[in-house]
């Protein structure tokens, strides 16, 4: 069946700047972490890097224009922060091209969506997220941005996925700066969430009519039976990739479970008075970032690096769904279940909106002799994920709006380029080409209407 979004609603794309912009060497940006765990050999598949990437730095204006022509009224994009800043200085050229490029969406009726942190911390930093110290360097930072961008950009998130800037990265080794130690992984989480907590209070004083928040992922853990073994895993799987974040921030407290689970791991010193207070610190919209639901049982423990840091025993069961070019298998009505569970649960109680901040899916695109591709996979997954966002809201869930992942082909990090999640096809001369499913977001981004299959 057909249905609509009201009137207001976001619809839009997201991407992040080490994934688009390239440009490394210009305007005095330092190194970030990612520069430097790109140059580890074996680190990033094909020894990719984001030097180039979609030369975003160069062709914003073009961009932005795409954004407007496919009819999207918000645009999420990351500010690289040794783009802008070299220890306190402040970097102008830096600062001066995200204020263009405010300056272009605005021009062209496209609501900006500012992420402080999508991962490309300076490199420079002594520690890392280890460090305490970081977090209030972060702090410093946001308000060096807000205040050459706070008079325009009125949406400011803080971080994008800190359970990969925390686990992934420090715990599994895969994201930069790629260590595998537990107890880091867990200083490094506590200290993204403390990095949030203190800019908001600070952006909070500053500029009280902001609109404030967060992006996190989830991934859903369901157990593979109601064995005990398995419902348990599933429960420790949640914990670390959901509630560990989703709670401090809506409630003041990390789960009980959670921190049962990981008592042999948890630094001693790490929390310390009134960190959950400033991590609690009221927000306006969490963001949603959703890609799959998992299904685990327990199985034997394994000595390799894993982001389940509770649960080195977790083994993920497929079941019979399509999945992407990443693995990831298509589960539409996961989505509407944890939109209605984030509300019902954490964010309505708190009085935040949801947004959906990232959902899309990497096919095995297969351009034409002109460079078009006729994704029909990718808007089947579109559709029945913005139906499900359709079903939370009508089942009470207070979702605000959807942002496609991504706006075009970009570097997926430790994948390098063959993983594309794009609208938009970006080809080996940077040529812009818009797939089918950008012509198709683009009527439902235009209207709010979205048509059934057979009326597509």
């Amino acid at each position: 069946m057909s249905f609509d979004f009201p009137e207001g609603f976001l619809l839009g794309s997201a991407t992040s700047a080490y994934q688009i912009e390239g440009a490394i060497g210009e305007g005095g940006k330092q190194d970030s972490i990612w520069d430097v765990f790109c140059r580890v050999p074996g680190a990033i598949a094909g020894g990719e890097d984001g030097t180039i990437a979609c030369d975003h730095y160069h062709r914003y204006a073009e961009d932005v224009q795409l954004i407007s022509d496919l009819g999207m009224n918000s645009y999420r994009f990351s500010v690289c922060w040794p783009r802008v800043l070299d220890g306190d200085r402040v970097l102008e050229e830096g600062m001066d091209f995200y204020s263009r490029l405010v300056d272009e969406l605005l021009a062209r009726d496209v609501t900006p969506w500012l992420t402080l942190y999508h991962w490309d911390l300076p490199a420079a930093l002594p520690g890392g997220w280890k460090n305490r110290g970081t977090a209030a360097r972060f702090v410093d930072y946001a308000m060096a941005l807000h205040s050459r961008l706070g008079d325009r950009v009125r949406t400011w998130t803080t971080l994008n996925e800190p359970w990969c800037s925390s686990f992934l990265s420090y715990g599994a080794g895969i994201h930069a700066p790629g260590e595998t130690d537990i107890a880091d992984s867990i200083r490094a989480a506590h200290h993204l969430l403390l990095a949030h907590g203190w800019t908001i209070e600070a952006l909070r004083a500053a500029d009280p009519s902001a609109t404030l928040g967060i992006t996190l992922n989830f991934t859903p853990a369901i157990p593979a039976s109601d064995r005990p073994a398995d419902v348990d895993v599933a429960r420790r799987v949640d914990g670390t990739n959901n509630r560990f974040f989703i709670e401090p921030v809506t409630t003041g407290h990390y789960p009980a479970d959670v921190l049962d689970d990981l008592a042999e791991y948890w630094p001693d010193d790490l929390v310390r008075d009134g960190d959950l207070a400033s991590i609690s610190a009221p927000i306006d919209v969490v963001g949603v970032n959703y890609y799959s639901t998992n299904v685990f049982r327990a199985g034997e423990p394994s000595d390799l690096p894993t982001p389940h840091i509770s649960a080195p025993d977790a083994v993920q069961v497929l079941r019979d769904l399509p999945v992407t070019d990443m693995g990831w298998e298509v589960d539409p009505d996961g989505l509407r279940d944890l939109l209605v569970r984030l509300h019902e649960t954490w964010t309505g109680p708190a009085g935040a909106a949801l947004v959906v901040t990232e959902n899309g899916a990497a096919m095995d695109d297969h351009a034409d002799a002109e460079g078009f591709v006729d994704d029909t996979d990718r808007i089947d997954y579109l559709r029945s994920h913005l139906r499900a966002v359709r079903q939370a809201m009508d089942a009470g869930a207070d979702v605000r709006g959807y942002l496609a992942w991504s706006l075009m082909d970009n570097f997926e990090w430790s994948m390098g380029y063959a993983k594309r999640f794009g609208l938009v096809r970006v080809d080996e001369e940077l040529r812009r080409i818009p797939k089918a499913s950008a012509h198709w977001f683009a009527r439902v981004a235009r209207t709010g209407h979205v048509e059934d299959a057979a009326g597509a």
